[in-house]
């Protein structure tokens, strides 16, 4: 339990001097969270979601789409091996079946003060990096400032209320920040741990074929640039035995298999090539997981319900680009995606529309704003919609049949409120004679089948959506350069909205990956301010949250696509997990190598 220290007057020895320290109030924990008290406790010996006898071995064969040149996850160039960013252990790590609670990893327990100005990590003793090097706060100190001095910009943007980093002693490493901010401490907790030793002369910023030092329980073990990349669970990790790690990372070898294709990756599956397969496709799953391995049982189709907030999937358009400026051209080109029929015809009525940016969330917004918004909102009034006030936000709804001529009406009053008219089954600017045609970036061929049915649409209101399909490097490249029109991407969900929204939304960060839509907008800066403002304050921060999802929602920076609320997974029936499930998370590496399930598969050509 969290341990709370009231300190009148006290004398502190440190380093031969004597500090009077003023009347404070000082938690030293084993966990930190924003909300609540730690579902574990100090003593726990594991999370309940794992098996802590889980037997170790053998090898998962895992796959991944497109190709990789470096295996330096936060170089500010190039494309990262999947799964290398996971080499480094962070100072604290996530409960899966909490929200938003942190427990101690290389730090095993952490030291602030209730204005939350500072925080103490108290390293582990035992902590070493995989050379068996000894983890220290100046490992820690070196850290924060590799990443801040040459790792991506975001970084020093989002922590720049970090004042000072400063080692105490060998394991004690402390952070002040200018101002106050418990959600800041926390996020400290997740920074990744590099060797100093390693990386003090080594470019942080440049890509490397050169496989590091960690400070994780995998290393790369063997690779082939761009084909495969195979890490290796070492014997000798040190924190095997932690509680936050006991029963998992129960693989031998984890296997990452590349293919460009994913129609040949899936017969790949079938045929055993690899182990395991999460389905984002509903055709897919609807129709393409059948034949013998399936009937006799030794591949297992399941659908694994979960409770985890659903992100945004949508096509975001680069609000930078002059044709996407007018929020009428946006909401004009919502009535494109017919949902109803696409969720008949394409999907086999597996999806939900999206409505919300906090989707499955209680920040959700539903139905008008609250007293409690409205005080929010309406110092805004004229220069956010109108609609915000007064109507309920949803997306076009159809009747399914594919005829959406009422839609395209909609749609082509609001183009021409804009300046668009049809000239020769064309639309055109007036003022220009510029006919409306855009280019929608993909990096998946899957994505075109659901692109065709919107560019048939786009061109019944005489406007050219030209479909172009690149390789994950290139598309990565565009995003970062914004050299495109109209992506399709996702916003990733939590379950309360956080200052990370400072990253994605603000002004500040147009520059950066994260802020896809390129939105400037001086309403969106103060509602993030005010949902980073509010982290302590849980009636003003659904407020907040509610009244930014309002504002996101009515200005149609994006085309909101669909989600599902399972897990859609196959594998080959060799695993076996833990009786509980994590409530937040799917678990793949809680799971383990049943020898007797295996032993009854047919031979496969199993890569070792």
């Amino acid at each position: 339990m969290r341990k709370h220290l009231i300190i009148l007057i006290g004398l502190i020895v440190m380093m031969g001097s004597i500090t009077l320290i003023a009347e404070a109030q000082v938690t030293v924990s084993h966990a930190i969270g924003m909300r609540g008290e730690p579902k574990y406790p100090a003593d726990f010996t594991h999370f309940e979601y794992v098996n802590p006898d889980a037997p170790k071995g053998g090898t998962i064969v895992l796959h991944e789409i497109g190709t990789y040149d470096t295996f330096h996850r936060y170089a500010q160039r190039g494309n990262a091996a999947v799964g290398s960013g996971e080499l480094y252990d962070m100072l604290l790590v996530a409960s899966e079946d909490e929200v938003e609670m942190y427990y101690g990893l290389i730090a095993e327990k952490v030291e602030y003060p209730a204005d939350h100005t500072w925080i103490i990590f108290h390293l582990n003793p035992a902590a070493r990096f995989q050379d068996g090097q000894p983890i220290t706060a100046d490992d820690v100190v070196f850290s924060f400032r590799k990443f801040f001095d040459e790792g991506v910009p975001q970084f020093k943007q989002y922590y720049k209320n970090v004042a000072q980093v400063e080692a105490l002693d060998p394991q004690r490493v402390k952070f002040t920040l200018s101002e106050g901010s418990k959600e800041m401490l926390i996020s400290l907790g997740g920074l990744r741990v590099l060797p100093k030793h390693y990386w003090q002369d080594r470019d942080f910023s440049q890509p490397t074929t050169e496989v590091p030092v960690g400070s994780g329980p995998l290393t790369i073990s063997d690779y082939k640039m761009g084909q495969y990349v195979i890490y290796k669970r070492l014997d000798d990790y040190w924190a095997k035995d932690l509680p936050v790690m006991k029963g998992q990372q129960n693989f031998d070898f984890i296997r990452y298999d590349y293919y460009r294709d994913e129609t040949v990756a899936f017969e790949a599956f079938k045929a055993g090539e690899y182990d395991f397969l999460q389905e984002n496709i509903a055709k897919n799953w609807a129709t393409q997981y059948t034949g013998p391995q399936f009937d006799n049982g030794n591949i297992i189709k399941e659908d694994i319900p979960h409770e985890i907030p659903v992100g945004m999937q949508c096509l975001v358009f680069n609000v930078q680009r002059p044709l996407f400026q007018d929020r009428r051209v946006r909401i004009a080109l919502n009535y494109a995606l017919d949902f109803e029929w696409m969720n008949k015809n394409l999907f086999y009525d597996q999806y939900t529309r999206t409505r919300s940016f906090f989707q499955n969330t209680q920040y959700e917004a539903k139905g008008l704003p609250g007293e409690d918004e409205l005080k929010i909102l309406e110092p805004f009034r004229g220069k956010i919609p109108d609609e915000v006030f007064t109507q309920e936000y949803n997306p076009p709804v159809t009747d399914g049949s594919g005829n959406i001529r009422t839609q395209l009406r909609e749609a082509l009053s609001l183009l021409k409120e804009a300046g668009w008219e049809i000239q020769d089954k064309k639309l055109v600017n007036v003022a220009t004679g510029q006919p409306f045609e855009f280019e929608l970036l993909l990096y998946s061929p899957s994505m075109e089948r659901i692109a065709i049915p919107i560019q048939k649409n786009l061109e019944r209101m005489g406007i050219t959506m030209n479909i172009r399909v690149v390789d994950d490097t290139q598309f990565i490249n565009r995003m970062r350069s914004r050299d495109f029109d109209m992506i399709s991407g996702a916003y990733s969900a939590s379950h309360y909205p956080t200052s990370d929204l400072k990253i994605v939304w603000r002004s500040d960060y147009l520059d950066y990956t994260w802020n896809t839509a390129g939105v400037q907008d001086e309403v969106v800066d103060a509602l993030v301010d005010g949902i980073e403002a509010s982290q302590n304050d849980d009636a003003a921060l659904l407020a907040y949250g509610r009244a930014f999802d309002r504002v996101l929602t009515w200005n149609h920076y994006v085309i909101p696509e669909w989600h599902i609320s399972t897990f859609r997974v196959a594998y080959w029936n060799k695993f076996s997990r833990p009786e509980i499930r994590p409530k937040y998370a799917l678990g793949l590496f809680t799971w383990w190598i049943d020898p007797e399930k295996e032993r009854q598969l047919p031979e496969r050509n199993v890569k070792k």
